[in-house]
């Protein structure tokens, strides 16, 4: 019986969380004759996508019971990185980070195919004298390799391939803290934060300048590729704009944390973690590879969200995610993930995307200031949390009852 009636409230929660959506829809759909239209869907998804992004990432984090208060900064970091290899044609703090990062990278996803691969004969010794020099040379390689591009700049595959690593290495360290040194997720991401932006301006140069990125023939020096600019582009079908790719990374990063979650073995070890972190360890699940994970992922997704950053806003900023930490807890906790990890999805925080991201558009299109649309934010997330946990429901309850027997 217990375990019925909590999926039945757990199945009252989902069904509230996308009424709530249809219901601002529908409410958009009244207010506004531009809100149906096929532009600004286009520009409500091009809106929520990198939020989206980082919220996905978030989920996970949150999921573990953990929280995440980097994420903006690492955007911020990140697309500082992404815009100087994409303008300058030299070795700066941009490429010394980077480079490093790919290459640590690449060896280290070697030697991990070659353990998960490697038929086991030989013996212990052979084995991981063998995974060893596969991954020493994958960093040789992949080292040589980014170093020859630095002079000839890097293009679209470049900063998708030398970006996300450098988000992984800092998500990777916040991780390692937390799950080692038995450290608040909170006070651990605090101090990742802080020290983000101050890496971020230190790369920057001139206490974080802006680096404006400027698209065109790639022979010429300070140009990063045309290419560069399809990542902000519309996938267009008989001449019409229909998705933003964006839109596109936001949808595959969400698949894949859903197929994560739900078919692999890790994703039930996420949910375990949360749960009951003692009762998981107690189990055999190594607690401290899916904290580091987790937080791993959650860095790489801000790096892509960097990226697109770049691309959309032309520019490299060492402020460009500030306060899009809170964006993504938000949204998380809007679509139905509990703080306190074990419970929750993908599904629920792309809701929980698309609903601030409609109400913002719907605001903006009657002409609400930005001030008073803050305002309601915050009320909003209160109100989710309350109905989340049935608080809510417990005081319409106890105030019914009052009535009640105040009238008999």
């Amino acid at each position: 019986m217990a375990e019925s009636g909590t999926k039945l409230r757990t199945i009252l929660r989902s069904a509230t969380l996308y009424l709530g959506l249809l219901a601002l829809f529908v409410a958009g759909a009244a207010l506004s004759p531009q809100f149906l239209t096929m532009d600004n869907q286009r520009d409500v998804l091009w809106q929520v996508s990198g939020n989206g992004i980082l919220a996905i990432g978030m989920t996970l984090v949150i999921l573990t019971a953990g929280i995440d208060l980097s994420v903006g900064s690492l955007l911020s970091l990140c697309s500082v990185v992404c815009a100087m290899l994409l303008m300058q044609r030299k070795w700066t703090h941009a490429t010394m980070v980077a480079v490093p990062a790919f290459a640590a990278g690449c060896g280290a996803l070697a030697a991990w195919l070659t353990w998960r691969l490697w038929p086991g004969q030989g013996g212990r010794i052979v084995r991981r004298a063998g995974i060893t020099g596969i991954g020493l040379a994958a960093i040789a390689l992949a080292a040589m390799w980014a170093a020859s591009r630095v002079p000839h700049g890097f293009g679209v595959i470049g900063v998708l391939l030398l970006v996300p690593p450098v988000g992984l290495l800092l998500g990777l360290i916040s991780g390692a803290i937390i799950a080692k040194g038995k450290l608040q997720p909170f006070i651990v991401t605090l101090a990742m934060m802080v020290s983000a932006v101050g890496l971020a301006k230190y790369i920057a140069g001139q206490g974080g300048r802006v680096h404006p990125i400027y698209t065109g023939d790639i022979t010429t020096e300070a140009v990063a590729p045309e290419s560069f600019k399809l990542l902000a582009s519309n996938i267009t079908v008989f001449g019409k704009d229909l998705i933003p790719v964006p839109g596109l990374f936001f949808a595959g990063s969400a698949l894949l944390a859903a197929l994560l979650l739900s078919q692999l073995r890790i994703g039930r070890y996420i949910y375990a973690v949360g749960g009951n972190e003692e009762t998981a360890r107690l189990s055999g699940i190594n607690t401290d590879r899916i904290k580091m994970l987790v937080y791993s992922i959650s860095g790489v997704l801000c790096a892509v969200a960097a990226v697109l950053y770049c691309a959309q806003y032309e520019q490299g900023k060492a402020d460009a995610g500030f306060t899009r930490e809170l964006d993504a807890i938000a949204a998380v906790v809007i679509g139905g993930t509990s703080l306190m990890g074990g419970r929750g999805g993908v599904g629920g925080t792309i809701v929980g995307v698309f609903i601030f991201g409609y109400l913002g558009n719907i605001l903006n299109l009657r002409g609400v200031s930005t001030e008073f649309q803050s305002i309601l934010k915050g009320f909003i997330i209160v109100l989710a949390v309350l109905l989340q946990e049935g608080i809510l429901a417990r005081w319409i309850g106890d105030t019914v009852r009052r009535l009640r027997r105040a009238t008999a």
